[in-house]
This record gives C-alpha cells, structure tokens and sequence, in this order.
C-alpha cells in the first residue's frame, strides 16, 4: 500500500512564544473641552459599556484556550478589557509598561479623535508619511516600533512553548504586525477594539499568524 502524506496545521516552532495581541473594548467618547485621566502623559478612558461586552466575548472566545499567562499595559482600558479572561482562567494580570500606547503628545487625552475627525494638518501629515512624529510633541514612530518590539521580546523570553494572551492597543499592535512582517509602519493600524491578532516569536524572530480576528464579536 502507498503512503499518503495530508495537509497539515500550523504550529508554533519548538522554543516559540505564541502571543495573542488583543485590542481593548471600546472606551467612552472623546469631548471637547475634557481631558481623560492621565497616567504618564497618555489618556486614561474607562472602557464604554459596549467595550465591556466585548471584553466578556474576548474571555468566552479564549477561556478553553492554553493560555498560561495575561499581560496588560499600564493603561485601565487593557486591565478592564483582560479582567473577564482573568477571572475564567484563574491568571493574575502582568503589566509591560513597554506596550503601552503611542504618546500622542499635545492631543493626548481625548484631543487626538476630535483633530481626526476634523482632519486637523498635522493628522493628515501623520497618515501620508506614516510619522506618529507629526502629531505636536508625538511620539516618533522608530520610537513605538523600537519600544514594542523590545516588550513583545521580553513577553515571549519569558514564555518559551506557551501562549499568552497579551491585551493592548490599536497602535501597539499596528506596530507589531509592522515589525513582524516588514509592512510599512501604518499599513496595519486600525485593528477593531475586542480583535484577536497573533505573532508568533522566537528569538529575536517573528512571525504575523493572524490579524483583527472580530468572530466572537459578532
């Protein structure tokens, strides 16, 4: 009899960490006039209750999943966002002040969505040259690039052979997936808030296994 050789499915190789870049819930609306908290010059919103549906999506979607540990920012929307998976898997939340999110500088706090809408100059320089730097006293984009890849490394160091559930933000994991895949550095801004992206690291490697999964969202 003749062998037959099949299709086979991907899994991470030996001694790689399998991270799971997850996107906060939606927060509360930007006003003018009114600054979100501040926590070491970024907005600090509270999730909206919408975000906090697809937190508890997020967590229904993983929760028989072998995750071995939950990472968060320094930033309450990711620990908010985390805290149902948390508590279906028993994992204490670990925070890597390195995947915090962009420094939007002048227009943190809520500022930066209304010069969005209103399709401010120095927005619209942001978008064509790709330079968070546009953006008064904004964070250079080598500079987010430089500080997510140092925090992605230092995650999966840590956890060789396992998955992580690693919750962040929208320009954090633009960034990653730029950096794992060699994309230009806005190619993959605007993941979904409660999407599922995936990076698998070994070494100084990465690889991009998937982008703004929004199934359990539906």
């Amino acid at each position: 009899m003749s062998r037959e050789y099949h299709q086979t499915t991907y899994s991470p190789p030996a001694g790689a960490a399998d991270l799971l870049l997850i996107r906060h819930g939606r927060t509360e609306a930007a006003r003018p006039g009114q600054s979100f908290p501040m926590v070491d010059g970024h907005g600090d919103p509270a999730l909206h209750p919408e975000g906090e549906q697809q937190a508890v999506k997020v967590a229904e979607r993983l929760k028989t999943d072998p995750i071995s540990a939950i990472y968060v920012t320094t930033l309450r929307r990711t620990h908010q966002t985390a805290a149902p998976l948390a508590a279906h898997l028993g994992l204490e939340l670990r925070v890597e002040p390195d995947l915090r999110e962009v420094r939007l500088g002048d227009w943190d706090g809520g500022e930066y969505r209304i010069k969005a809408a209103e399709g401010a100059p120095e927005f619209r320089r942001a978008i064509e040259t790709q330079e968070w730097g546009e953006i008064p006293n904004g964070e250079r984009t080598a500079d987010l690039q430089a500080r997510v890849r140092a925090g992605l490394l230092r995650i999966a160091a840590a956890h060789p052979d396992e998955r992580v559930a690693v919750f962040v933000h929208g320009g954090v994991i633009g960034a990653a997936v730029s950096v794992a895949s060699g994309a230009q550095p806005f190619h993959f801004n605007g993941a979904a808030n409660g999407s599922i992206s995936r990076i698998v690291v070994r070494g100084d490697r990465m690889w991009v296994k998937g982008f703004n999964d929004c199934a359990h969202l539906v």
